[in-house]
């Protein structure tokens, strides 16, 4: 590592000495900021990509290189703007093409994304384009189920090989053995993450149930929500491939393996099309069907699979009662506050769902929403709000519907805390289609449904 940090160090010197030589040298300038980039320092490299295009405005890779750097401190207005000039000098690029879909995907433009994404994919062998569109395809406005079903099959049966036979013996398991049941999850840290989750496993019965979990991240770093038993087994898989980590589940014997990443972690998939246990489940976070033959059930409610979606799934669906996810905070909230609406005389809507949620449809729902009631406002929040150029990307969409950017809050990131927070300013929640909120949904109903008279509601656009 010392080493290739020292060789970096002596190409950016290189090309120092290389640019005093010949200033006007609109590649040695873009080289400078592919060498600053590399060393990630992100302003130095921009200023250096805008000295190439001052001397080389045609120089496509100057660009692109602009628009990586951009997109590294989530500047993703900026980025569309790099990656779109690269694209209109050359336009059959595959990687600028691929780029570009990811940052539109970041500010709700899906349906474009996903545009750009299909051409990568057609023009090249790449497989990143391929995995993009199989992440973002079920929060495409313009797609429908089966268009979401054939791009996650056909993801799978390109990127992965047929099921490995199993390698090791199954164990005979008596009836008085418990059924080793385990979760693997990249995000167990993440305490608003897991929320929908802990209130499951914490109330496992562990004289029926022996709880594995399998997680990228080692045990210490889950501070929030696991209440640890003494009879539960961690592994830190962190390190392991995910041949490795079949055989290790392989080893342990699980007989039914649990998969909470679904495409969050598409890393991981390669797991379960090995079958390291009988049987193959995905539940939390896996948002439409897998496309893949290795699992056998998804898990769901009549509410998020309903009966007449579910030809459109290669897994088994097993629906429980009420609502699939389960919801447990264990660490400290805001108090309930009253209607903001009381004092200042006027609705306040909100959405703190992902921006990459809040598509054109979304915003010209919210915004009819807005002109029909007078003097309302609404309030944004979430981590792709944090620059100015996103914000002024997103007022500028809803400029488009005729709602001023004085109506439209725009708020970044914030600690939980804050965060939740937000909702004592709201008087009433907006969900996001088609891709609804989870985690956000049922955070917006805890806040709301403890106040002592009910004022908040849900409008779920269709």
């Amino acid at each position: 590592m010392a080493e290739q940090e020292d060789h970096r160090a002596g190409r950016l010197e290189t090309l120092k000495r290389a640019i005093e030589l010949s200033p006007d040298d609109a590649d040695l300038y873009c080289d400078l900021g592919d060498a600053l980039q590399t060393l990630r320092r992100i302003p130095e490299a921009i200023g250096a990509y805008q000295r190439s295009l001052e001397l080389n405005p045609a120089l496509a890779r100057a660009w692109y290189s602009a628009g990586c750097a951009e997109s590294s401190r989530d500047e993703y207005a900026d980025a569309i703007s790099c990656f779109s000039k690269a694209l209109e000098i050359r336009p059959d690029w595959p990687e600028a093409q691929h780029n570009l879909g990811q940052v539109l995907f970041k500010l709700g433009q899906v349906d474009e994304a996903l545009h750009f994404f299909e051409q990568a994919a057609a023009g090249s062998a790449l497989a990143l384009p391929l995995s993009a569109i199989a992440v973002v395809i079920p929060g495409s406005p313009a797609s429908d189920n089966q268009a979401i079903l054939d791009a996650r099959r056909s993801f799978a049966e390109s990127q992965f090989p047929q099921p490995a036979p199993v390698r090791s013996p199954r164990r005979a398991k008596a009836d008085h053995q418990p059924l080793r049941i385990g979760y693997v999850s990249s995000f167990f840290q993440d305490r608003n993450w897991m929320k929908p989750v802990w209130g499951l496993i914490n109330h496992h019965d562990r004289r029926k149930f022996e709880i594995h979990l399998f997680s990228d991240s080692p045990v210490s770093r889950i501070q929030h929500g696991y209440r640890s038993d003494p009879q539960d087994r961690f592994h830190d898989i962190s390190r392991l491939s995910n041949h490795a980590l079949a055989r290790e589940i392989e080893t342990v014997g699980i007989d039914l393996l649990v998969d909470l990443n679904g495409y969050s972690r598409i890393e991981r998939l390669p797991l379960f099309v090995q079958r390291p246990a009988p049987v193959i489940v995905g539940w939390f976070n896996m948002f439409a069907t897998t496309g893949m033959s290795s699992y056998d059930y998804l898990i769901g409610d009549d509410i998020v699979i309903p009966p007449v979606e579910e030809q459109y799934y290669c897994e088994k669906i097993l629906r429980v009662a009420g609502s699939y996810l389960t919801f447990e905070v264990d660490y400290p909230v805001p108090d309930v506050a009253d209607p903001p609406c009381l004092g200042k005389g006027a609705i306040t809507f909100g959405c703190m769902a992902s921006q990459y949620k809040i598509t054109n449809q979304v915003i010209e729902a919210f915004s009819e929403i807005l002109r029909r009631v007078p003097e309302s406002s609404l309030i944004l929040k979430n981590g792709a709000q944090a620059s100015t150029g996103a914000r002024d990307f997103v007022h500028a969409l809803f400029e488009q519907h005729q709602v001023s950017p004085s109506r439209v809050r725009l708020e970044g990131p914030s600690d939980h805390y804050r965060f939740l927070q937000t909702y004592s300013e709201i008087d009433i929640a907006l969900d996001t289609f088609p891709y609804n909120g989870g985690t956000t949904t049922t955070e917006a109903i805890w806040q709301a449904c403890r106040r002592t008279t009910w004022v908040g509601a849900f409008i779920r656009a269709s």
